[in-house]
């Protein structure tokens, strides 16, 4: 075990499921461009499709809590931030279908 401590540089078992917390966040994060270039290519031009936003606010928010238990100031705001932004598409895209 102390090898897996060393590797992921933590000093006990709560930290390391923190860490793994994180991966599964940047797991999250990452497949927001997996889905962008798949439709993409599909369409044979660049598309943003709304998963694009679903995974962005999913992993957003799994990172957030990643960078508060890290306590990492930069880290928080520049999620935090991003939060923002990807709520905020998704309320435009789903703006129009409340009012009709």
């Amino acid at each position: 075990m102390e090898a897996v401590f060393t590797i992921f540089h933590v000093d006990h078992w709560g930290e390391f499921w923190w860490v793994m917390v994180g991966f599964v966040g940047q797991a999250l994060f990452s497949m927001r461009f997996l889905v962008q270039w798949i439709m993409s290519e599909r369409a044979r031009q660049s598309v943003m499709p709304v998963a694009f936003w679903y995974f962005s606010v999913g992993g957003g928010i799994v990172l957030l809590a990643y960078a508060i238990y890290r306590r990492d100031p930069v880290f928080m705001l520049g999620q935090a931030m991003g939060l923002m932004v990807y709520a905020r598409n998704l309320w435009l895209i789903h703006a129009p279908q409340r009012t009709e």
